[in-house]
């Protein structure tokens, strides 16, 4: 949940702070009064935090202030705790074509099998799955390994050639990752 919108629901007074506080804390804040703003404001964000008093409003997004007075270090501690926590959960469970990749172990997986991936593995994987259209190789070089597009170097097709041998032998695989005239792609 990088970029996270914190929403102060019928908070004036926390938000008039943290908003003076504004470069300090680096939050992107905003106020809200009333359920009926909240609900549309929130309906097409993907990433934001709701901060209220009431007990009574129920969200998966939110931190419940309960015991007020809260000192401000308490405040952005909580609110710090949960854009890691939605970071660490987000990068739980990313779609990789059929498989199931989870970033922090580093690890794939399809119905009841797992292998384990090499951080460089898991950048290809990440980065292939974004586009719909084949990847030249001198693009992988420069944005996987910041490598100029002249360097000439087969670290890229050795590590797609590693990889698509542990996708074989591990889930019997040998197309997750599709090598074209114009670059590789994941099918």
């Amino acid at each position: 949940m990088t970029n996270t919108k914190i929403i102060l629901y019928d908070c004036l007074d926390i938000y008039k702070i943290l908003n003076e506080l504004g470069n300090t804390i680096k939050f992107d804040t905003i106020y809200i009064s009333n359920e009926e703003e909240l609900n549309l404001y929130v309906k097409n964000l993907e990433n934001y935090l709701i901060i209220h008093k009431h007990a009574k409003f129920k969200n998966k997004n939110q931190i419940f202030l309960d015991n007020l007075p809260i000192t401000l270090d308490k405040l952005i501690e909580k609110i710090n705790l949960f854009i890691l926590k939605n970071i660490f959960v987000e990068k739980s469970n990313k779609k990789i074509g059929i498989y199931s990749l989870n970033i922090n172990s580093r690890e794939i997986s399809y119905e009841k099998k797992k292998m384990k991936l090499t951080e460089q593995e898991v950048k290809i994987l990440i980065y292939l799955e974004k586009f719909e259209n084949p990847i030249k190789i001198e693009q992988l070089q420069k944005d996987i390994w910041g490598y100029s597009k002249e360097l000439e170097t087969h670290t890229v097709e050795t590590h797609i050639h590693r990889l698509r041998k542990k996708f074989i032998n591990t889930f019997n695989d040998n197309k997750i990752i599709l090598s074209t005239k114009n670059g590789y792609l994941i099918e």
